[in-house]
């Protein structure tokens, strides 16, 4: 079991790592091989992930963290468990989370602090959002360019009215007094 509690006071990580112990081995135990659950507690949602085989695995995570994300670092990290201890030394393993020791665990709670960079996906999304929001801008941007224009217009057409009047009215002026 591998635990970043650096967010937490000193003295309460030891309480919450009870906790996140707890959640995990009763969540995954009410979990059916072969499916996956996310199981909201306060401001916590624990990923649940049992494989058909039974090798199960779970993450604790905040209610923002994407659910996508979480299965997708469980379904890692059971694969590279499986990979390196053998499809069936596994299962003479003690059940006790705290006594299986896995040290690549510590790199992907790393890796996947932050999703967006993690995952390809999540990423692709992130940059679909910006390039939308970016879009966005532009339409506006353009669409008041739009609306100025046609101030503009309306502007330079009362002008050209107006210009034509005084022509007229000055014509109509100059016409009755006549110098020769």
């Amino acid at each position: 079991m591998a635990c970043d509690l650096s967010s937490y006071g000193f003295f309460q990580r030891q309480g919450v790592k009870e906790m996140l112990t707890f959640f995990s081995k009763t969540f995954t135990k009410r979990t059916e091989p072969g499916q996956r659950q996310s199981i909201s507690h306060e401001s916590y949602v624990v990923h649940c992930y049992v494989r058909s085989d039974g090798l199960a695995g779970s993450v604790t995570t905040d209610a923002e963290y994407p659910p996508r994300v979480a299965f997708v670092l469980l379904t890692q990290l059971l694969d590279e468990f499986l990979a390196t201890n053998g499809s069936e030394s596994w299962k003479s393993m003690p059940t006790l989370t705290e006594s299986t020791s896995f040290p690549p665990l510590e790199d992907y709670i790393v890796k996947y602090q932050d999703p967006a960079s993690a995952d390809k996906v999540t990423k692709i999304q992130n940059d679909l959002e910006e390039t939308t929001q970016i879009l966005h801008k532009t339409i506006d941007s353009v669409l008041e360019r739009g609306v100025k224009l046609d101030s503009l217009v309306e502007k330079s057409d009362d002008l050209s009215r107006q210009s034509k009047m005084f022509y007229k009215q000055a014509k109509k002026t100059n016409s009755c007094c006549v110098i020769s």
